[in-house]
């Protein structure tokens, strides 16, 4: 299992460049973040540089595919991304798509599949994937649109590019649907990138109600390709969390 530590939800605060220093030293090589347009992203690349860490994720800028009146401000927000990760050997950019406007479920749904559409090109000519996310909107998102795993992939098969998938969070799917393992290996194909956090409370991975080992384990078995992502926020020490899934 490939893992990659999200920094800005697991070791929130401080200098992102020690993080990564922090990360080699407890046996972690890759990590993720949010935002980059509020990074230090020279910083950043040094500390790769020193510390031979991989950039496994981060977000693109944000606006609304729920809306096409702002699909050019998120295609042009990709283009930037898009630099931004490629000037730290980034392959993945994740996005959300927005919140449900209160309207017409089917005409939503058209507006993301044709947002995307509309990157495709682009996406592959760059190499890099984008990856869409479903959220749970009982807890942590409410008012967000796309909440169904479901949902999701059929979004990804309309789109039909080898550089726009799905990104899995167990958390948030758990939460909403449940079913993880036998999801997933019916749409491991369609799969771009995972999540990982403990359920309920979004805490460690041994303070959960699934078995995440075990779903690991399974995942191995299964021949998931890309990256877990440990995207929870730690109610004790972070790096002791950490040490004990680096070598899961």
């Amino acid at each position: 299992m490939k893992i990659s530590i999200c920094i800005d939800a697991v070791l929130p605060g401080g200098n992102d460049a020690q993080k990564l220093h922090a990360l080699k030293d407890a046996g972690c090589s890759a990590f993720e973040f949010w935002a980059w347009w509020d990074k230090d992203l020279s910083g950043i690349k040094q500390a790769m540089e020193e510390t031979g860490l991989t950039c496994a994720a981060m977000c693109t800028r944000f606006a609304s595919l729920t809306l096409p009146d702002k699909r050019n401000d998120y295609i042009q927000g990709l283009r930037d991304s898009i630099k931004a990760a490629k000037s730290l050997g980034c392959g993945v950019l994740i996005s959300q798509v927005g919140d449900d406007t209160g309207g017409d479920r089917k005409e939503q749904h058209t507006s993301i599949a044709e947002g995307l559409k509309a990157c495709a090109s682009m996406l592959e000519d760059a190499g890099i994937t984008l990856v869409v996310e479903p959220l749970n909107t009982k807890i942590d998102h409410k008012g967000y649109y796309l909440w169904s795993s479901a949902e999701g992939f059929n979004i990804i098969r309309e789109v039909s590019s080898p550089n726009i998938r799905l990104l899995y969070d167990i958390y948030h799917q758990q939460l909403m649907e449940g079913n993880i393992l036998n999801t997933v290996s019916a749409n491991l194909d369609l799969i771009g990138h995972m999540h990982a956090a403990g359920v309920p409370g979004r805490r460690e991975l041994d303070q959960s109600e699934l078995d995440y080992r075990y779903i690991f384990s399974m995942l191995d078995k299964y021949g998931y390709p890309g990256y877990m992502g440990f995207e929870y926020f730690p109610a004790g020490d972070a790096l002791n969390s950490i040490r004990k899934f680096t070598k899961v």
